[in-house]
């Protein structure tokens, strides 16, 4: 037995991801009394800035934006109980294919090695049980969150992995109902025909899905983090839900487990199966 802590570590590419797909375990875990980490891996400079001004805009200021995406962030760790935030400060590479993605200092020209070992740093110092990240897609294909699972699985390599690592994904059940959902709202929401796109399928078929974890109970606390990301409203659009709806739909998060020391039998509904 140990006196250490039980530890969540969760590590994200930008601002406000840390709410969409683990706001739910962090406020519950954390309400729980394990302790939870959040490594936010970039800045957030390529978001939107005052008065939804994209980058590349006129008015558009990458520091100013970074600056006000911080305070952000900060406040919707509060709202989700999020013990210790630690920020890497690598620079928002962009959606792939912009110019911010070969830009000096970006998250996505950053050697792995280079970017792992002071993750591994934080792994050697909190001790996570369990380590979430994306998948090797980056959930969608986001260079940043692709380069946020490539330097987590290094860090893990170099720190002595985890205990549990699991990646992040979505039901294809649930992805079919979120576009209903958007569409009756009035969003523009097309998904691609099968072949159409060069992107993999977002998601996953509900039965390779090994692991789904109940939040509904900290749903309201979810969208309130993800309503701190106030400068980029525009672009969260499960804002435009509502509280109970946003709960009935994301409430529940799902995850694949990719490493496990515990011998949990699957599918498993709590990520701390086998360690408590």
């Amino acid at each position: 037995m140990t006196d250490r802590p039980l530890t969540l570590m969760a590590v994200h590419a930008h601002p406000d991801d840390e709410a969409t797909g683990t706001g739910g375990v962090l406020a519950r875990y954390a309400a729980e009394g394990i302790r939870t980490v959040l490594v936010t891996c970039t800045d957030g400079a390529c978001g939107d800035g005052p008065g939804g001004v994209k980058p590349g805009e006129a008015g558009h200021d990458p520091a100013a934006v970074a600056a006000m995406r911080r305070q952000e962030l900060e406040a919707s760790c509060e709202v989700l109980g999020i013990g210790h935030l630690e920020l890497l400060g690598y620079g928002d590479s962009g959606m792939m294919g912009w110019a911010a993605n070969d830009a000096p200092g970006s998250f996505w020209t950053t050697p792995v090695d280079e970017a792992a070992a002071r993750l591994a740093d934080l792994m050697r110092h909190y001790r996570p049980d369990v380590v979430v990240t994306y998948d090797e897609n980056g959930f969608y294909g986001h260079p940043d969150h692709i380069q946020a699972n490539r330097i987590t699985a290094r860090a893990l390599e170099l720190a002595g992995t985890a205990p549990k690592v699991y990646w992040t994904t979505a039901p294809r059940s649930m992805m079919a109902r979120f576009g209903e959902v958007m569409r009756e709202l009035g969003a523009e929401w097309e998904e691609p025909e099968p072949g159409e796109s060069e992107m993999p399928e977002i998601g996953l078929p509900d039965e390779e899905i090994t692991t789904w974890v109940d939040a509904t109970a900290f749903g309201g606390r979810k969208f309130d983090a993800l309503a701190a990301h106030a400068s980029q409203g525009e672009n969260i659009f499960f804002l435009k839900m509502g509280k109970e709806r946003f709960t009935e739909l994301m409430g529940v998060e799902t995850f694949v487990r990719v490493h496990d020391t515990t011998g949990a039998e699957l599918p498993e509904n709590d990520l701390f199966a086998g360690l408590r």
